[in-house]
């Protein structure tokens, strides 16, 4: 099999007005914290790295992708861009491009990875024909490293300060080499922080053609509230591009990256449709494994009215179905809650009583239950509201930020063109 790699818009700006892409949000977790990364908002109005609206299981992602290539049939690359990074969630980001390859030998994969944890998985990426990864390297010098990143979490331990920016920068070059032996096409992003990074760029770009790196992405950081960087102003664009002119010197640039979001799909610089996006939240609303059969949603609620239960203090949960053809949900069970004590046992023995549900929507709940539910395939949502709207909304997939607890709803930059309340 020969792909196509003309066709990738990120790699090849010929090809950004025809081909477009899709990210498959399936990396929630991250194993790096980064000092200009804040990545519990969502909203609409934003596009940048670390945000989407659901995360998907691999088998999701397969959905939804079938899915997506329906309305946009000109996606040539599946690529997996976070939330998180795709390698703190290897199972999970190995799985999909196994399946995408699968059934789609001819689509172009890709990665976009920090580069921490990516080298053991390398072999398997080019055997499955992975023909592009990103590496976001910011520094060549610790000194420099250590004050981009808050930690790194490698091996199952914490490191700080010039420890993790060279522990870090050491796996990261490490990467790139062996991408290269493999024939992979490796694209470097580095991104400009004013007063960190932007004398230092260079050195990077100078440090990585030297090993074989195809092309470079010095792009502009995005300023994040509730970030270290908060108070340090996105670079203005004639400082953007003098860093690519002279780094044009040692490595091709790429000029027209959109910062784009981890569930972005199109073309390049367009905002995901409300259609696209409607079957990114059916897909996350189907079964983990749609091999299983998931077709209610339970409610804890004292009268049967409202969602107004704690999960950890409902004795009985409500078990509902869609009726389609009414357009309404229907009350099918009524189940009892396992005794309260136990600790995981307790929500072990929930999860299997809800084994048929997709959902269990609460007026709040801890995060011990919420993790053993969801490694259950069951989602735990905080709602308060009337039973039948908001489960026919889930069922649905409708908005239903106006039925969010008010503590569940992020804060959203009001400047990004939001209404400052927060987006689904």
């Amino acid at each position: 099999m020969t792909l196509n790699i003309k066709n990738h818009p990120c790699f090849n700006d010929s090809s950004r007005h025809t081909y477009g892409r899709i990210h498959l949000p399936v990396a929630p977790k991250c194993n790096i914290q980064c000092n200009y990364c804040n990545r519990k908002f969502d909203c609409m109005n934003e596009n940048r790295p670390g945000i989407t609206s659901k995360v998907l299981s691999p088998k999701q992602a397969l959905y939804y992708l079938d899915n997506a290539l329906e309305l946009s049939p000109n996606i040539s690359v599946v690529g997996i861009a976070g939330p998180g990074d795709p390698f703190a969630n290897p199972e999970e980001t190995m799985e999909t491009l196994r399946l995408v390859r699968e059934k789609y030998p001819e689509m172009l994969l890709c990665v976009a990875t920090n580069g921490l944890d990516v080298l053991p998985y390398i072999e398997e990426l080019a055997e499955l024909q992975v023909s592009h990864v990103t590496l976001t390297i910011n520094a060549i010098d610790p000194e420099i490293g250590q004050e981009i990143y808050a930690w790194v979490r490698y091996q199952k331990k914490m490191y700080r300060d010039r420890q993790a920016a060279e522990l870090l920068l050491e796996n990261q070059l490490a990467a790139l080499q062996k991408l290269k032996r493999y024939g992979v096409t490796a694209k470097v992003n580095s991104i400009i922080i004013p007063g960190v990074n932007d004398q230092h760029v260079i050195e990077v770009a100078r440090q990585v053609a030297s090993m074989g790196a195809d092309i470079l992405n010095a792009l502009p950081y995005y300023n994040t509230t509730e970030t270290v960087f908060e108070n340090i102003p996105e670079p203005d664009p004639m400082m953007v591009r003098k860093i690519q002119e002279e780094a044009g010197k040692l490595l091709p640039q790429m000029k027209h990256c959109a910062r784009c979001r981890a569930d972005a799909v199109g073309i390049i610089g367009e905002i995901n449709s409300d259609e696209m996006m409607a079957k990114l939240a059916e897909a996350a609303l189907m079964p983990k494994n749609p091999d299983e059969h998931r077709p209610y949603i339970a409610v804890a609620s004292l009268e049967g009215v409202l969602i107004n239960q704690h999960l950890g203090e409902a004795d009985r949960f409500l078990v509902y179905a869609l009726d389609e053809e009414k357009k309404s949900c229907t009350l099918v069970d009524s189940r009892q809650a396992p005794p309260p004590g136990g600790g995981k046992l307790r929500w072990e023995a929930l999860a299997a009583k809800l084994s048929d549900c997709r959902a269990v929507l609460v007026n709040s709940a801890g995060d011990s239950p919420q993790s053993v539910l969801k490694a259950s395939g069951i989602d735990v949502m905080s709602i308060e509201g009337v039973i039948e709207e908001a489960v026919y909304g889930v069922f649905t997939g409708q908005n239903l930020k106006h039925l969010m607890k008010s503590s569940q709803i992020h804060a959203c930059k009001t400047s990004c063109g939001g209404d400052g309340n927060g987006c689904d």
